[in-house]
């Protein structure tokens, strides 16, 4: 495969994102890294590098699109930028896939503009993995889309269902419906309809999710509009990361306490390994007719060699293949419960 990778977008680019390209490189060599960018910039750190690999290119871009930018208006205006030229190789087959650490918005508005839907496919969506007692939960969609219908949600359903299957080893994913509580009759009509839909689909549909089910294992895929899911991702990562700041800084108090902390190191680990986002890579933008991952704005060149690593294997099990296949059969399910 070629993938493209956004040299200049997210917190650490270009060095973090260049070395994480160098380093799956080398690791995955019989994949190409095209990296897309400032030249100049790029060939500076593939320099101080000091590597010779020679599965990576350059392709270089004259405009960066910032975080804090209004992603419609850079896609338009910015038509040079690096997350804009990196999805238009695929688009016009001079890659197999993109990966950006940059603005999440832009990455969606050019990957939706310039790469298009799967057949039947009415928006993309983000599926992101929180990390739980017993494996994972894909949320989806997690910003893409913040005005959804009830179509959206059960082709949300649909395509994380077949991303558990062919990606996470899940046969048979569980899926559940945010809402405010189990009973079918609560939530606003958006979850009322979506409700429906889910019921009479395919699916392993078992009903509504509350916040709390997140975490107990009950679902695999839990099924949201994108702001609503947007701002679960975040309260997640923020709770996450309040929680183990005052949970060190308690132990750090005293001398048994933090005799208590040296002993339980390895354990320490394991459990910041499992809620690393660095360890998933990246997310996939659901639904778009190529391979779209999409890094968190602040990764290391692990996050990005682990990002890279799943568009390889987002290829190699044909996932958009048997989203469309699934959706037709889902779709056919809903007309003759009609």
């Amino acid at each position: 495969m070629r993938i493209a990778v956004d040299a200049m977008g997210g917190d650490a680019a270009p060095s973090e994102i260049v070395k994480g390209a160098v380093n799956a490189a080398q690791k995955f060599s019989d994949h190409v890294m095209i990296l897309v960018g400032d030249q100049n910039q790029i060939q500076s750190e593939l320099e101080l590098i000091g590597t010779n690999v020679k599965n990576i290119t350059i392709v270089h871009s004259s405009q960066v699109v910032g975080m804090s930018e209004s992603a419609t208006v850079s896609v338009r205006k910015k038509i040079d930028s690096s997350i804009t030229k990196s999805i238009k190789l695929v688009a016009e087959n001079g890659a197999d896939a993109v990966v950006s650490a940059g603005n999440t918005g832009a990455t969606v508005a050019a990957a939706t503009l310039f790469l298009r839907t799967l057949e039947s496919v009415k928006r993309p969506g983000i599926a992101v993995a929180l990390p739980t007692l017993h494996g994972v939960c894909l949320v989806i969609d997690a910003g893409a889309n913040i005005k959804c219908k009830p179509a959206h949600l059960l082709q949300y359903g649909v395509m994380a269902s077949v991303f558990c299957k062919y990606i996470l080893n899940i046969e048979k994913p569980r899926v559940g419906l945010l809402n405010i509580g189990e009973e079918d009759v609560k939530g606003n009509d958006l979850v009322k309809e979506a409700f429906k839909l889910l019921s009479n689909s395919p699916l392993n549909f078992l009903g509504n999710a509350e916040g709390r089910d997140f975490f107990d294992g009950k679902f695999d895929i839990v099924v949201c509009e994108g702001f609503v899911g947007n701002v679960l991702l975040k309260f997640a990562e923020g709770l996450a990361m309040s929680l183990l700041s005052a949970f060190v800084s308690e132990a750090e108090k005293n001398f048994w306490t933090k005799l208590g902390i040296q002993l339980c190191k390895p354990t320490f680990k394991q459990l910041h390994s499992r809620n690393d986002y660095a360890e998933y890579g990246g997310v996939p933008l659901l639904g778009i007719d190529g391979i779209c991952i999409i890094a968190h704005g602040r990764s290391d060149s692990r996050a990005i060699q682990n990002a890279i690593r799943e568009a390889i294997v987002f290829g190699k099990h044909q996932v958009n293949k048997h989203i469309v296949s699934d959706l037709e059969r889902a779709e056919a399910s809903l007309v003759a419960a009609i």
